[in-house]
């Protein structure tokens, strides 16, 4: 039997693509299962186990069952990073600013990207509201300001709270486009992340398959 941490996940979400991507920058090898959320997967007795909430991503190393990307990431940081904690770092102050960049992820920059995503997918939704989209776009300034005087969401070196974000963010552009003269710094943090080596594996494939079913479903309601 593998030790590996399993990662029961699913490749177009934004959030599991951001456990994938902070694994990668940790160098741990995952034990990928994939969980259909459309057929119901996750709601079965074997899953409802490891995550009462029904949610993925869900990671289970050796037997402990950690459920929210946020956390799964803080997770493997903390326990796998060893001497070198940038991605996470064990500064008090430092810490705060990096959990601040991650809770905006989840209160604003997430919420948003569902809130354009899921009823196409799920609910028969014909097409994207305005609304929303303008919506997503106005997050964007959170992260601008961050950005003001660093090249990272947390300080001057890359954290948990950039893999995170850009998960959503890259997701976000796709329907809601950023402003490159709005948002400049923006605009260059996301080109930053999108350099990665462990980028195009780990986000941008699981991205052009969200996207490509997203846009695919509103053409064929459109026509």
């Amino acid at each position: 039997m593998s030790n590996k941490p399993v990662l029961y996940y699913a490749p177009r979400s934004a959030p599991c693509r951001a456990v994938l991507l902070t694994a990668a920058a940790l160098n741990i090898e995952l034990d990928l299962r994939t969980v259909n959320v459309k057929a119901g997967e996750h709601l079965t007795p074997e899953f409802l186990k490891l995550n009462p909430q029904h949610t993925i991503p869900v990671l289970d190393d050796n037997g402990t069952a950690v459920s929210d990307s946020h956390v799964i990431c803080s997770y493997l940081a903390d326990k796998y990073a060893g001497v070198n904690d940038s991605l996470y770092p064990k500064d008090p102050v430092k810490r705060r600013t990096v959990d601040a960049r991650l809770f905006y992820d989840c209160g604003h920059l997430f919420p948003r990207v569902r809130f354009i995503v899921e009823p196409v997918i799920y609910f028969g939704v014909a097409e994207v509201p305005e609304d929303r989209i303008t919506y997503m776009q106005k997050a964007y300034d959170g992260l601008e300001h961050c950005l003001t005087t660093a090249p990272y969401l947390a300080g001057s070196e890359l954290t948990i709270a950039d893999l995170c974000s850009v998960s959503s963010v890259s997701t976000a552009a796709a329907f809601a486009p950023i402003d490159a003269e709005k948002y400049p710094k923006l605009s260059e943090w996301l080109q930053r992340l999108q350099a990665l080596p462990y980028y195009k594996e780990n986000n941008q494939e699981g991205l052009d398959m969200l996207v490509n079913l997203v846009k695919g479903l509103l053409a064929e309601r459109k026509a």
